[in-house]
């Protein structure tokens, strides 16, 4: 049965059902767009601009970017490639360790919308609510039922939604803050074929769960044309429940029954997943009345996602696989310019490491280092409507996956497959005050 919180989120999962993005844009499974503005100088000062209520994700003090009632509505179209060609492949061990052969595969990801929505109320000169809607982490591959490494994987899938509340308040001319609590929405699939070539079947695990955060931040201007902003987004902690479903399995589980194991049965299955941290540390520095130069560093705890460790509700050995994330550093320089009283235009380039270690590599989480290139801008209608542009080209480091199939792989055999990626994004976003 839905959870009260989980009703209250159906509207909002549905809405953003077209969020889930590959992780070929930003580094493990985080999403980083969540403004057309801080995407067009690849979020150099994100954590510090005075553009917009935009930049309120990585800083709740942002907020105060508003000065009347604001809405910011802004989406990201992420275009991505992966081309991974498969160098040799076998079945389980326990089943004959039947080999697969190579094979190569170029459309295991789609094309992706990744939503972002703002809303800022001023309830005073120096306080200000807000309300935004965000899909900060997201994962979707699907290789199709027949690809040499089906063991390991046909179908991936994990989303995370977070609907904010936030209050940021003006201490004084040089110090401000902010606040928020966030309710998350999130929901993962898991598929693989099961059993060895020519005895085998599908299965599938949907689960998701409602998780709790919240995030901090603070402004620091210690002169005219500096400043120094800081956020901080907590860990969410969820427990995810769901079910197996499994397919065409029958012949399978006769031979299981014929070795002595156990049957493959559709069941509950159930999870805890910790999301990481997110620290963000923004310089923002005016270097002339017309050029802002922009500094960020953030860190991701991605050191609390251990791994997968499913359990299923019968006597099915738990499906484990160990993710090994380190946490890692995203860097970004990006400069600002005032073309004209109606025109910015904005550039930056990033670099995003992985935090996947080699040893760890799956056909789950292929995952390189990334480097950014970004320009964008913003465009002026008038005093009270604006639209912001990005485009961001995404190189990502070629990644070797190699499965021995011992372990945690026993069940699933070898794989040694290569991968290349890349991924290019257009974001927009209109921003209007009433």
């Amino acid at each position: 049965m839905k959870t009260s919180s989980q009703n209250l989120f159906k509207a909002s999962v549905i809405a953003a059902s077209v969020a889930v993005a590959s992780s070929t844009y930003s580094a493990g499974f985080a999403l980083n767009d969540h403004s057309a503005t801080a995407s067009g100088n690849a979020l150099a000062g994100a954590a510090a601009s005075g553009a917009d209520i935009s930049f309120s994700y990585w800083n709740p003090a942002l907020f105060l970017n508003a000065s009347e009632t604001t809405v910011y509505a802004s989406g990201a179209y992420v275009m991505p490639s992966v081309e991974a060609t498969v160098t040799s492949a076998s079945g389980a061990s326990a089943l004959g360790s039947t080999n697969i052969g190579a094979d190569s595969s170029s459309d295991s990801v789609s094309d992706a919308l990744i939503p972002a929505i703002y809303f800022a109320k001023p309830l005073s000169s120096n306080t200000v609510a807000g309300i935004s809607l965000n899909v900060p982490f997201g994962l979707s591959g699907d290789y199709g039922d027949d690809w040499a490494g089906r063991f390991h994987g046909t179908e991936t899938g994990i989303q995370d939604i977070a609907l904010s509340f936030t209050l940021a308040h003006q201490m004084n001319k040089q110090l401000s803050i902010g606040a928020s609590v966030q309710l998350h929405e999130a929901e993962v699939i898991l598929a693989s074929a099961v059993g060895a070539p020519g005895l085998e079947g599908d299965g599938i695990i949907e689960a998701d769960a409602t998780g709790y955060g919240y995030s901090l931040g603070a402004l620091f201007e210690p002169m005219q044309g500096t400043r120094i902003g800081v956020g901080y987004r907590s860990k969410v902690d969820f427990d995810f429940e769901g079910d197996i479903t499994y397919t065409d399995v029958d012949s399978l589980n006769s031979t299981l029954t014929s070795y002595g194991l156990a049957n493959l049965v559709d069941t509950s299955v159930s999870d805890s997943l910790t999301f990481p941290s997110v620290l963000t540390i923004s310089l923002d520095q005016e270097l002339t009345k017309k050029l802002v130069l922009g500094l960020t560093a953030m860190r991701t705890g991605w050191d609390s996602m251990d791994g997968i460790n499913i359990d299923f509700d019968s006597s099915q050995d738990n499906s484990v696989l160990s993710f090994g994330f380190e946490n890692k550093w995203f860097y970004s320089i990006g400069l600002t310019y005032d073309y004209s009283d109606k025109l910015t235009l904005r550039t930056g380039v990033a670099m995003d490491d992985s935090p996947v270690k080699d040893e760890y590599s799956s056909a789950r989480t292929p995952d390189g280092d990334r480097k950014w290139i970004s320009v964008g801008g913003t465009y002026d209608f008038n005093d009270m409507s604006s639209v912001a542009f990005a485009f961001t080209h995404v190189m990502i480091d070629d990644v070797n996956v190699s499965r021995d199939g011992t372990g945690e792989d026993a069940s699933r055999g070898t794989l040694e497959a290569d991968y290349e990626s890349k991924a290019n994004v257009f974001s927009v976003a209109m921003n209007m005050a009433f």
